[in-house]
């Protein structure tokens, strides 16, 4: 299973960005997906998360800024990030849970980081 995260860049504070992620592979159910980001602390922070019927869970900065959304007939996901504030400069990675055989535990895995900058 891979994942393949896109549309990061530089933008001018209050400006956006829509992150794209793609799954790969062989599995058969992606369980949740997810936008973390590096952060300050010894681990990444949660931005967003969505789960496969829907539901969704923000980081308390971002939200009314930033929305998570799904297509699961493509395996992918997205992060559309509106006012964007210099403090959300960072490296995002999506991530997701994924079951790859039925009758097995999912497994977490992680896209490659996309850089986000924001200037002010």
């Amino acid at each position: 299973v891979q994942l393949q995260a896109s549309g990061g860049g530089s933008v001018q504070a209050g400006g956006r960005l829509r992150l794209s992620c793609t799954a790969s592979g062989r599995f058969v159910r992606i369980m949740d997906m997810g936008w973390y980001r590096r952060g300050q602390g010894p681990e990444r922070e949660l931005v967003a998360r969505i789960t496969s019927d829907g539901r969704t869970d923000y980081a308390y900065s971002v939200i009314g800024r930033f929305t998570i959304s799904q297509d699961n007939a493509k395996n992918m996901w997205y992060l559309q990030m509106d006012t964007l504030k210099p403090e959300d400069t960072d490296v995002y990675y999506c991530n997701a849970v994924i079951r790859k055989h039925w009758g097995r535990d999912p497994s977490d895995h992680w896209g490659q980081g996309t850089l986000v900058t924001v200037s002010s």
